[in-house]
């Protein structure tokens, strides 16, 4: 892009604040440097990593990668022998920590929650250099200190050195306090010279004191004199100075060569890095904005939605809709001064900007961005005195070098076309650099003051007015950019609101040629129709808004519906499980009742009995009297007799009707209870066979057939199973206290099997093997209670 055209659009202060959203000295190093690129796929990259940027922001946020530093120099010197500073040192863990970092980001977020597919790419290229940075983290502090622990060498001379510092120092205290040495002393204090431990000692004592002179004051009436006492406790400490600075440099050169083996390593890090830098802070920027990312068209069609220009305060700004390109390839903009034209065209080519360089623009969802390969703007005063150009001079050298450069994928934006000289032949110059520029196929947006130029806008192909709108009551520009309809001078509109006497207003009126009255007449008309227009589009969508209103309380309703239904089901449920629950308790007692009976009075068991036990397991079995109702019924309701099984609707329980007493009424028996029931309030349920009104009653046939020992043999255990909870059951109605089960030796798994069925039975008293006789282990002898 040409350097004229991005000082012009303001980019570099987009920059500015794109810079103040980075965290690490290489990320912005990057972005003061940034420009934008003409390669739609590279664009497109780009705005799709931004965009990623933007779901980790909004997902997780991003930490702070003001720890990564440029390095570069550091890794080089490493590679080339020099022994690292700990403040370097600490630079290069800053660095490679970074990957920790972001690593950990990135990998708390889901795939399924968003792909992050180029992120996720980055990751791939970051090295993990945990080993390293532990390595200065443990021999480097915060401060860029070599620390007692980075070795056991250092941390032993570190402490002979401290010990031997509190001696020299507690030798020195002892003299400062010797009534012998205070009137000798000019001040009591022990300072240091030249890295020796010494006291100031007064001129006149320079013989009696004794020692070795370091310095004097500057009136030498001072000596700063190391005293006998501990000559050799310094040398000895000057020894472990040596001592500590040789481990230190060990140290240092060991965690060097660890930085220039890792030095590749290190640099392709940094660059990711610096790279993520650089996407966050986009989407951070983005986030200021509340911009998005745009879509890039294939076909070099731009539509802006809501567009605001980023260097102006939200609270102020005035959004405006733009569409350029295909059918429409020039936009010619009339409208007064200060009502928002430049704005216009620098919203535009600003926005054309930031999207090439891969930022988030400030407009709405769906907006749609071309790549230029060049965007060429003549905007504001170009007058140069330094060349001694006019206004009029100036912007036609601008515009010549604009020309001799355009093309078909170049957007041009022109200000003020064709001003600064006589209003004729600058606009008839005009409309000719117009005809080349749509000759050449580059998209248009100039600004003019010129009637003809809405003329020529009106009538040339591929070229629409659009106008700056202006409020002659508040005699004040609104900003809204209006497409479609050329700008109205509003001169004499303005003059007659500001006083001017209404019949100078009318002389100049007269002046006026009649194609320029109707122009302004038409104008007047477009507006006026374009003003009902956005009237009936705000009503339209006020109703739009109040249908989607109805439609989310009428969902909202539907889903409380949808829910007491639910609660209903799930009340019904419940009451259903207790009744099958009370039910299956007195099917329990009266099975357990039975049992008991049978066992203790085998040969008393009347059919009387078993008939009554058997109404109270049909009376226990609860009916669905709320679905069968709903039935409608289609055959002819069945005659009731005596004997028959029968549903009295009013109790909701089975019963056999035993009598016959006329008059459409029967008795029924109901359990225990034997009762009078109308016709109309019974359902015939079943008669009773032939073949159970003769001889003995079920159960007993039943019992006549029922052996003592139930062979198994041969039968797995799923098989057994079912057949011995039968026989237990029929052994027990027949009365029988104990009973064989044959299930044989062989492997002993259906033995096992048999016995731990027994062992949860609970009819079942206790089981044994079988003895002498019995058939040994081949046979488990089960006693019934």
């Amino acid at each position: 892009m040409e350097l004229h055209t991005l000082q012009t659009l303001e980019y570099s202060h987009i920059l500015a604040l794109l810079e103040e959203q980075a965290s690490s000295e290489m990320g912005k190093e990057v972005i003061r440097k940034l420009s934008p690129s003409d390669d739609p796929e590279k664009v497109r990259h780009m705005l799709a990593t931004t965009a990623e940027g933007m779901d980790v922001l909004r997902l997780k946020g991003f930490p702070s990668l003001a720890g990564v530093k440029d390095i570069r120099s550091v890794v080089k010197r490493a590679r080339l022998g020099s022994i690292l500073s700990p403040t370097d040192l600490r630079k290069v863990a800053g660095t490679a920590y970074g990957e920790r970092q972001v690593k950990n980001v990135i990998a708390s977020i889901e795939e399924e929650e968003t792909p992050l597919t180029i992120l996720r790419g980055f990751m791939e290229n970051l090295t993990d250099l945990a080993e390293l940075v532990k390595s200065i983290h443990s021999a480097i502090d915060v401060d860029g200190q070599v620390m007692d622990d980075a070795s056991t060498e250092l941390a032993r001379i570190r402490r002979s050195m401290t010990q031997l510092q509190g001696g020299i120092r507690s030798t020195l205290d002892q003299m400062i306090k010797s009534s012998q040495y205070q009137k000798m002393l000019q001040d009591p204090i022990v300072t240091q010279r030249n890295d020796r431990y010494v006291l100031p000692v007064k001129q006149e004592y320079r013989s009696a004191f004794g020692g070795m002179i370091h310095d004097q004051s500057a009136s030498g009436q001072t000596l700063f004199i190391e005293p006998e006492a501990v000559v050799q406790q310094n040398n000895r400490l000057r020894e472990l100075e040596w001592e500590e600075e040789r481990e230190v440099e060990r140290i240092l050169s060991q965690l060097t060569e660890q930085v220039a083996e890792c030095g590749e390593a290190l640099l392709v890090n940094l660059s990711v890095l610096t790279e993520l830098d650089i996407v966050i802070a986009k989407g951070r920027f983005g986030g200021v904005l509340k911009g998005v990312c745009p879509e890039i068209a294939e076909g070099g069609m731009l539509i802006l939605k809501k567009a605001r220009h980023p260097l102006i305060p939200l609270d102020q700004v005035v959004p405006l809709d733009v569409e350029l390109g295909g059918e429409r390839q020039g936009i010619i903009i009339t409208g007064p001064n200060t009502g928002g034209k430049t704005v216009s065209l620098k919203t535009v080519g600003l926005l054309a900007l930031m999207g090439q360089s891969g930022m988030p623009i400030p407009a709405e969802d769906g907006s749609v961005l071309p790549v230029y390969n060049g965007i060429f703007a003549d905007i504001g005063d170009e007058q140069s005195i330094e060349q001694n150009l006019s206004t009029f001079s100036a912007h036609m050298t601008n515009i010549i070098r604009i020309l001799d450069k355009v093309e078909k994928r170049s957007l041009v934006l022109l200000d003020e076309l064709g001003a600064g000289t006589d209003p004729t032949e600058g606009a008839a110059l005009a409309i000719s650099i117009l005809e080349y520029i749509l000759a050449k196929g580059s998209p248009l947006m100039a600004t003019t003051h010129y009637n003809e130029l809405k003329v020529f806008a009106h009538s040339r192909a591929g070229v629409t007015n659009a106008s700056v709108e202006f409020d002659v009551e508040t005699l004040s520009p609104t900003y809204r950019l209006l497409m479609g309809v050329p700008g109205k001078s509003n001169a004499f509109d303005i003059a007659r609101r500001l006083g001017l006497p209404q019949e100078i207003v009318a002389e100049g009126r007269s002046h006026i040629s009649t194609d320029e009255n109707r122009l302004e007449e038409m104008i007047s008309g477009l507006t006026k129709d374009r003003r009902q227009a956005e009237e009936d589009r705000t009503e339209a969508e006020q109703l739009r808004m109040q249908a989607e209103h109805l439609h989310q309380e009428y969902e909202e309703k539907l889903q409380t519906l949808e829910t007491e239904k639910e609660k209903l089901r799930e009340k019904a449920r419940l009451e259903a499980r207790t009744i099958v629950t009370r039910a299956k308790r007195e099917t329990e007692e009266v099975m357990k009742e039975l049992r008991e009976w049978a066992k203790a009075r085998p040969q008393e068991l009347k059919e009387h009995q078993l008939t009554e036990m058997k109404k109270r397991l049909d009376q226990a079995e609860p009916e669905a009297s709320i679905r069968r109702s709903s039935r409608v019924t289609t055959t002819k309701p069945r005659s009731i007799q005596v004997g028959d099984q029968v549903l009295v609707r009013s109790f909701g329980q089975k019963g056999q009707v035993t009598e016959d007493l006329g008059g459409g009424e029967f008795q029924v028996s109901l359990g225990l209870m034997k009762m009078k029931v109308s016709e109309k309030d019974m359902e015939w349920k079943s008669s009773p066979k032939p073949a159970k009104e003769q001889g003995s009653t079920f159960y007993r046939r039943q019992s006549v057939d029922v052996k003592h020992e139930l062979d198994l043999r041969g039968k797995m255990v799923e098989e057994a199973i079912p057949e011995i909870d039968k026989y237990l059951d029929d052994a027990l109605m027949a009365g029988y206290p104990k009973v064989s089960l044959i299930h044989g030796k062989g492997t002993g798994a259906l033995r096992t099997g048999v016995q731990k069925y027994l062992q949860r039975h609970p009819r079942v008293k206790e089981y044994r093997l079988g003895e002498q006789g019995e058939g040994g282990t081949g046979v488990t002898v089960v006693e019934l209670r």
